[in-house]
C-alpha cells in the first residue's frame, strides 16, 4: 500500500514566494513613483505566485492597494470608469487571480530587531493596525512607514502576538543588520538563544541560504549546536526597497530578486502556514532560476554527520546495516531527534549509491520500527532525490517518553557523530527526563550565601561539546573515570579504558598516557589550546582551563559547534 503522506506530497507543487516586499509606503523606499500595480506586475514577471507587502511598522501599502481597487470598483458600479481606469481594474483582477497577495508588516522591536508578520488575505486592515497598536506603535505613526518608532514591544512579545493572531512569524534578515542572529552584536548568549528558539517563531529569513559549508546560518540552526537544539526553517526574501535591482548596487534588490519555493497542495494562506508550522524542512527551498533545484541531501552531506544527522549507504540485513539504521532511530529519539539518510554516504565527493526500490525500503523500515522499538515512536519517512539517485530520509523526533529501546532492552544514545549503547548513568538520566519536573524549592538561599556566590570570580563557561574527566579512582589496579558530557552536563561514572566508547577512550588514553604539559599550552588568559587534530572528518580540539583555585580542567574532543565566546579565538580565520 502506498504511504498516504507520500501520496499527498506527490500531489503538491513547488510555488515561488517572496514574503518580504516593501512598497512606497515604507519611508526608505527608493522609488516613490512606483505603484502597487507595478509591484504586482513585476512579481508576475518573476514568476511569483505568493507575495506579502511588509512595510515598516505599517500596513499602509497593502491598505493603499485595497483602497485603489475599491475606488475603481465603485466607479465601475456607477458606470463612470474611464478607459484607462477600466484597463487598470482589469489588470488588478487578472493579477489577483494569478498571485496571492498577503498583508503583513516588518515590525521594529526593542533594540531595533526586525520581525515579519504575515497574515491571511482575509485579515482586515483594522485588525492588523490593532496588532501594531498592541505592539506599542503610536497611533499617530501608523502611516509613517518608518523603521524608527520609539519604544516598542520586545522580540518575544512580538513573536507571541503575531502567532496568536494567526500570522506567520519570521525573523527578518536574521543573520544581517537588525537580525536576531546577527554575529558580533553585543547582547547576551541567552537572549540570542531565546530570540532564535522561541516556540512562536516559525522561520528565519537569511541571506546565505545557498551558501555551502558548516558556518552558514542554516547549518548553525540545524539543531547540532548545544545551545540551539531546535532546528529552524530558513528561507529567503528580497527585502526590496525598489521595483527592480539597482544596477549600481547589486545588494539593492528588486521584487522577486531573492525567492523561496514552497511545496503546496494549493495556493492559500492556510496551506502556507501549515508548512511553516511543520517540522519538514524539505517543503521550502531557495529558488534557482535556470539552475538545478536545491539538493537537500547534498547540503546535508556537506554539513556532515552530527548529533542530529547520520548517513547509511545501505540497509541490508546482512552485516547489520538495517540494525544500524534502527539503532540511529532510537539514539536520536533518546537524544535531540535528528535526520537519517539511507542510500548515501556522508562524503559529498563520493557518488550516492541510492535505493533501488524506495517504496519497499520504506515498508521494511516502518515494519522494523513498529516491531522492534518500544515505546511506540512516530517517524516520518519519505524519498529525496540527489544526483539522479533516490534516497530514503527518516525524520526522527526527540522522544517524549524515553528511554526508547530496541527489542525492549537495547538502549542507544547519540554522542556527536556516534551512536552508542547507553550506560547505566545515561539510562537513569533518560528516565529522569520522562518524569514531571520537580516543584521549585520554597526556601531561598541565605543572604550571606548569595553574596558569596556573587563574589566568585567570573569564569569563562566551558565549551559545549567534548568531554571532561572530572574524577579518576583506582580499584584493584584498574583506573575508573567519571566522564562529563560537556553538551548536556551529564556524568557517567565507572568508565575504564576497555569499556569506553570512542571519544571517551581517546580522552582516557590522553589522560593516562599523554597528560597535559601546562607550559606547552597556547594560553589566552586562563583558557588554552593543548592539541588540535582531524578526527572522524572534523577538527577536534583539546582545551585546558585554569579555575579560580588554580586547578586545571581538560576538555577533550571539542568540535567547532561547541566553541563560544573567547573559545572561538582558537578558530582559524576568526
Amino acid at each position: 500500500m502506498p504511504d498516504n503522506n507520500s501520496k499527498k506530497k506527490e500531489q503538491r507543487q513547488w510555488r515561488r514566494m517572496d514574503l518580504h516586499i516593501h512598497t512606497p509606503a515604507s519611508a526608505d523606499y527608493q522609488q516613490p513613483d512606483v505603484s502597487y500595480l507595478d509591484a504586482l506586475q513585476e512579481a508576475e514577471r518573476k514568476g511569483l505566485e505568493i507575495i506579502a507587502f511588509t512595510d515598516h511598522n505599517t500596513v499602509a501599502g497593502y491598505a493603499g492597494m485595497l483602497e485603489e481597487i475599491e475606488e475603481l470598483e465603485m466607479l465601475e458600479r456607477l458606470e463612470r470608469l474611464r478607459p484607462q481606469e477600466k484597463e487598470r481594474l482589469q489588470e488588478y483582477r487578472r493579477l489577483q487571480e494569478k498571485i496571492l497577495v498577503l498583508p503583513g508588516f516588518e515590525f521594529t522591536a526593542t533594540l531595533g530587531f526586525h520581525i515579519l508578520g504575515i497574515f491571511s488575505e482575509k485579515t482586515t486592515v483594522r485588525e492588523l493596525e490593532h496588532i501594531l497598536l498592541d505592539l506599542n506603535i503610536a497611533a499617530d505613526r501608523l502611516d509613517e512607514g518608518s523603521t524608527e518608532v520609539g519604544a516598542t514591544a520586545d522580540v518575544l512579545t512580538a513573536y507571541r502576538a503575531i502567532d496568536e493572531a494567526g500570522g506567520i512569524v519570521i525573523a527578518a534578515h536574521a543573520n544581517s543588520t537588525h537580525g536576531v542572529a546577527m554575529r558580533g552584536y553585543g547582547f547576551g548568549g541567552q537572549t540570542k538563544i531565546a530570540y532564535t528558539q522561541d516556540e512562536h517563531l516559525h522561520a528565519l529569513e537569511v541571506t546565505d541560504l545557498e551558501s555551502k559549508g558548516q558556518r552558514t546560518t542554516p547549518a548553525f540552526f540545524s539543531g547540532s549546536k548545544p545551545e540551539y537544539p531546535r532546528p529552524m526553517r530558513c528561507i529567503q526574501g528580497s527585502d526590496n526597497h525598489r521595483l527592480t535591482r539597482d544596477p549600481r548596487d547589486k545588494k539593492s534588490l528588486g521584487v522577486g530578486d531573492r525567492v523561496t519555493e514552497v511545496l503546496l497542495p494549493e495556493v492559500s494562506f492556510q496551506a502556507l502556514r501549515e508548512v511553516f508550522l511543520s517540522d519538514d524542512f524539505t517543503l521550502t527551498r531557495p529558488y534557482r532560476p535556470e539552475r538545478a533545484p536545491f539538493d537537500y541531501v547534498r547540503a546535508a552531506r556537506e554539513q556532515g554527520p552530527s548529533i542530529v544527522q547520520s548517513f547509511h549507504e545501505r540497509m541490508t540485513r546482512r552485516g547489520g546495516r538495517l540494525y544500524a539504521v534502527i539503532a540511529d532511530v532510537v539514539a536520536f529519539a533518546n537524544t535531540n531527534g535528528g535526520t537519517i539518510y539511507v542510500g548515501v554516504g556522508s562524503n559529498p565527493r563520493t557518488p550516492p549509491t541510492g535505493i533501488d526500490n524506495p517504496k519497499e525500503a520504506i515498508t521494511i523500515l516502518k515494519a522494523e520500527i513498529e516491531r522492534k522499538i518500544t515505546p511506540p515512536l512516530e517517524v516520518t519517512i519519505d524519498v529525496q532525490q540527489t544526483e539522479d539517485k533516490k534516497v530514503v530520509r527518516l525524520a526522527v523526533p526527540r522522544g517524549s517518553d524515553p528511554p526508547y529501546a530496541i527489542e525492549g532492552s537495547k538502549i542507544y544514545v547519540r554522542q556527536e557523530t556516534e551512536t552508542n549503547l547507553a550506560v547505566r548513568d545515561e539510562i537513569v538520566q533518560l528516565v529522569r527526563r520522562a518524569l514531571p519536573p520537580a516543584p521549585p524549592p520554597e526556601e531561598e538561599a541565605p543572604a550571606e550565601e548569595e553574596a558569596a556566590i556573587e563574589e566568585r570570580p567570573h569564569l569563562v563557561e566551558p565549551p559545549k561539546t567534548g568531554v571532561e574527566i572530572v574524577e579518576t579512582v583506582e580499584r584493584k589496579g584498574t583506573l575508573y573515570h567519571t566522564m562529563k558530557d560537556l553538551r548536556n552536563g551529564n556524568e557517567v561514572r565507572n568508565v575504564s579504558r576497555s569499556s569506553a566508547r570512542r571519544l571517551w577512550q581517546y580522552a582516557i588514553t590522553q589522560k593516562e598516557q599523554h597528560p597535559v604539559q601546562v607550559e606547552q599550552v597556547n594560553w589566552h588568559g586562563d583558557i588554552g589550546l593543548w592539541k588540535k587534530k582531524q578526527r572522524a572528518g572534523k577538527v577536534r580540539y583539546d582545551f585546558v582551563q585554569r579555575d579560580a583555585e588554580g586547578q586545571f580542567h581538560v576538555y577533550y574532543g571539542v568540535t567547532e559547534e561547541g566553541l563560544h565566546g573567547p573559545w572561538r579565538e582558537f578558530l582559524e580565520g576568526e
